[in-house]
């Protein structure tokens, strides 16, 4: 018995089995699980921020910022920029980056200040690093900060720079928190390691060749990146300090706004 189909049909017979041939071939050439990672939704979480949540009219994007609502931005970018890594024998942990708010991720970002090349800018308010580029831009990093009382601002410049430094807190410190004592600068100072809180890196702040006793650091607490929470130092991820080390040579110039 023969069959005729008609145009449509056999046009529409035609797509079915196309998109079956795509479809199958997805299926077998994509990795599920990156998959998964890398177009999961991703939202916001205020608290992260130090702002209230948003609400209303805000939360639908009216007035204020977008609703947050989205893909990460380049996420196989990101998942190897705060991966895992071996440094000077120590090995640092990956930063679970999908719980840190996508602004403070390590980015070039058009220069928005007038200072100099080479120049480093804290803005404490917005909770950001700028290493000024020569060509117009900037690398922008994430920051935390001290905390309301404890912070430090002005032009100095960065005397010198150490790979996992001893943390030594100031006598002053010691004095409000008697329990930092074994750690004393008359102690010796607490050793390097993934605990120390001066992280991997520290890059020494003077002012009028006086030690300013304020510091951008390295820290294993990336919960406090983009709040104010440290005692007057400007911390960074593990992974940004390391690459910003390695971008600024002794005498740089620094602003902290």
């Amino acid at each position: 018995m023969t069959v005729s189909l008609s145009r449509r049909k056999f046009l529409n017979l035609s797509g079915l089995a196309a998109t079956s041939a795509v479809l199958a071939g997805c299926t077998s050439s994509m990795n599920t699980d990156r998959f998964r990672e890398e177009t999961r939704p991703y939202f916001r979480n205020p608290e992260l921020e130090g702002r209230p949540p948003l609400t209303g009219d805000e939360y639908l994007g009216r007035v204020g910022e977008p609703a947050p609502s989205g893909l990460m931005p380049d996420t196989s970018r990101y998942a190897a920029i705060y991966g895992p890594m071996q440094d000077e024998g120590y090995s640092i942990p990956a930063v679970p980056y999908q719980q840190i708010d996508s602004r403070y991720y390590r980015q070039q970002v058009e220069n928005p200040f007038g200072e100099r090349p080479g120049t480093i800018i804290v803005d404490t308010g917005d909770r950001f690093l700028y290493l000024i580029q020569r060509d117009g831009t900037a690398m922008r990093y994430g920051v935390g900060i001290g905390r309301e009382g404890f912070a430090w601002s002005g032009r100095g410049v960065i005397q010198w720079k150490q790979k996992w430094p001893r943390w030594k807190p100031p006598n002053e410190m010691v004095a409000r928190q008697p329990h930092l004592e074994p750690y004393s600068i008359a102690n010796g100072g607490m050793p390097p390691g993934l605990n120390n809180p001066l992280g991997a890196r520290a890059l020494y702040i003077f002012q009028n060749g006086e030690d300013t006793l304020y510091r951008l650091h390295g820290s294993p607490e990336w919960q406090s990146i983009g709040k104010a929470v440290s005692s007057g130092c400007v911390r960074l991820i593990n992974q940004d300090i390391i690459d910003l080390y390695d971008r600024v040579p002794n005498k740089t110039p620094i602003l902290v706004i």
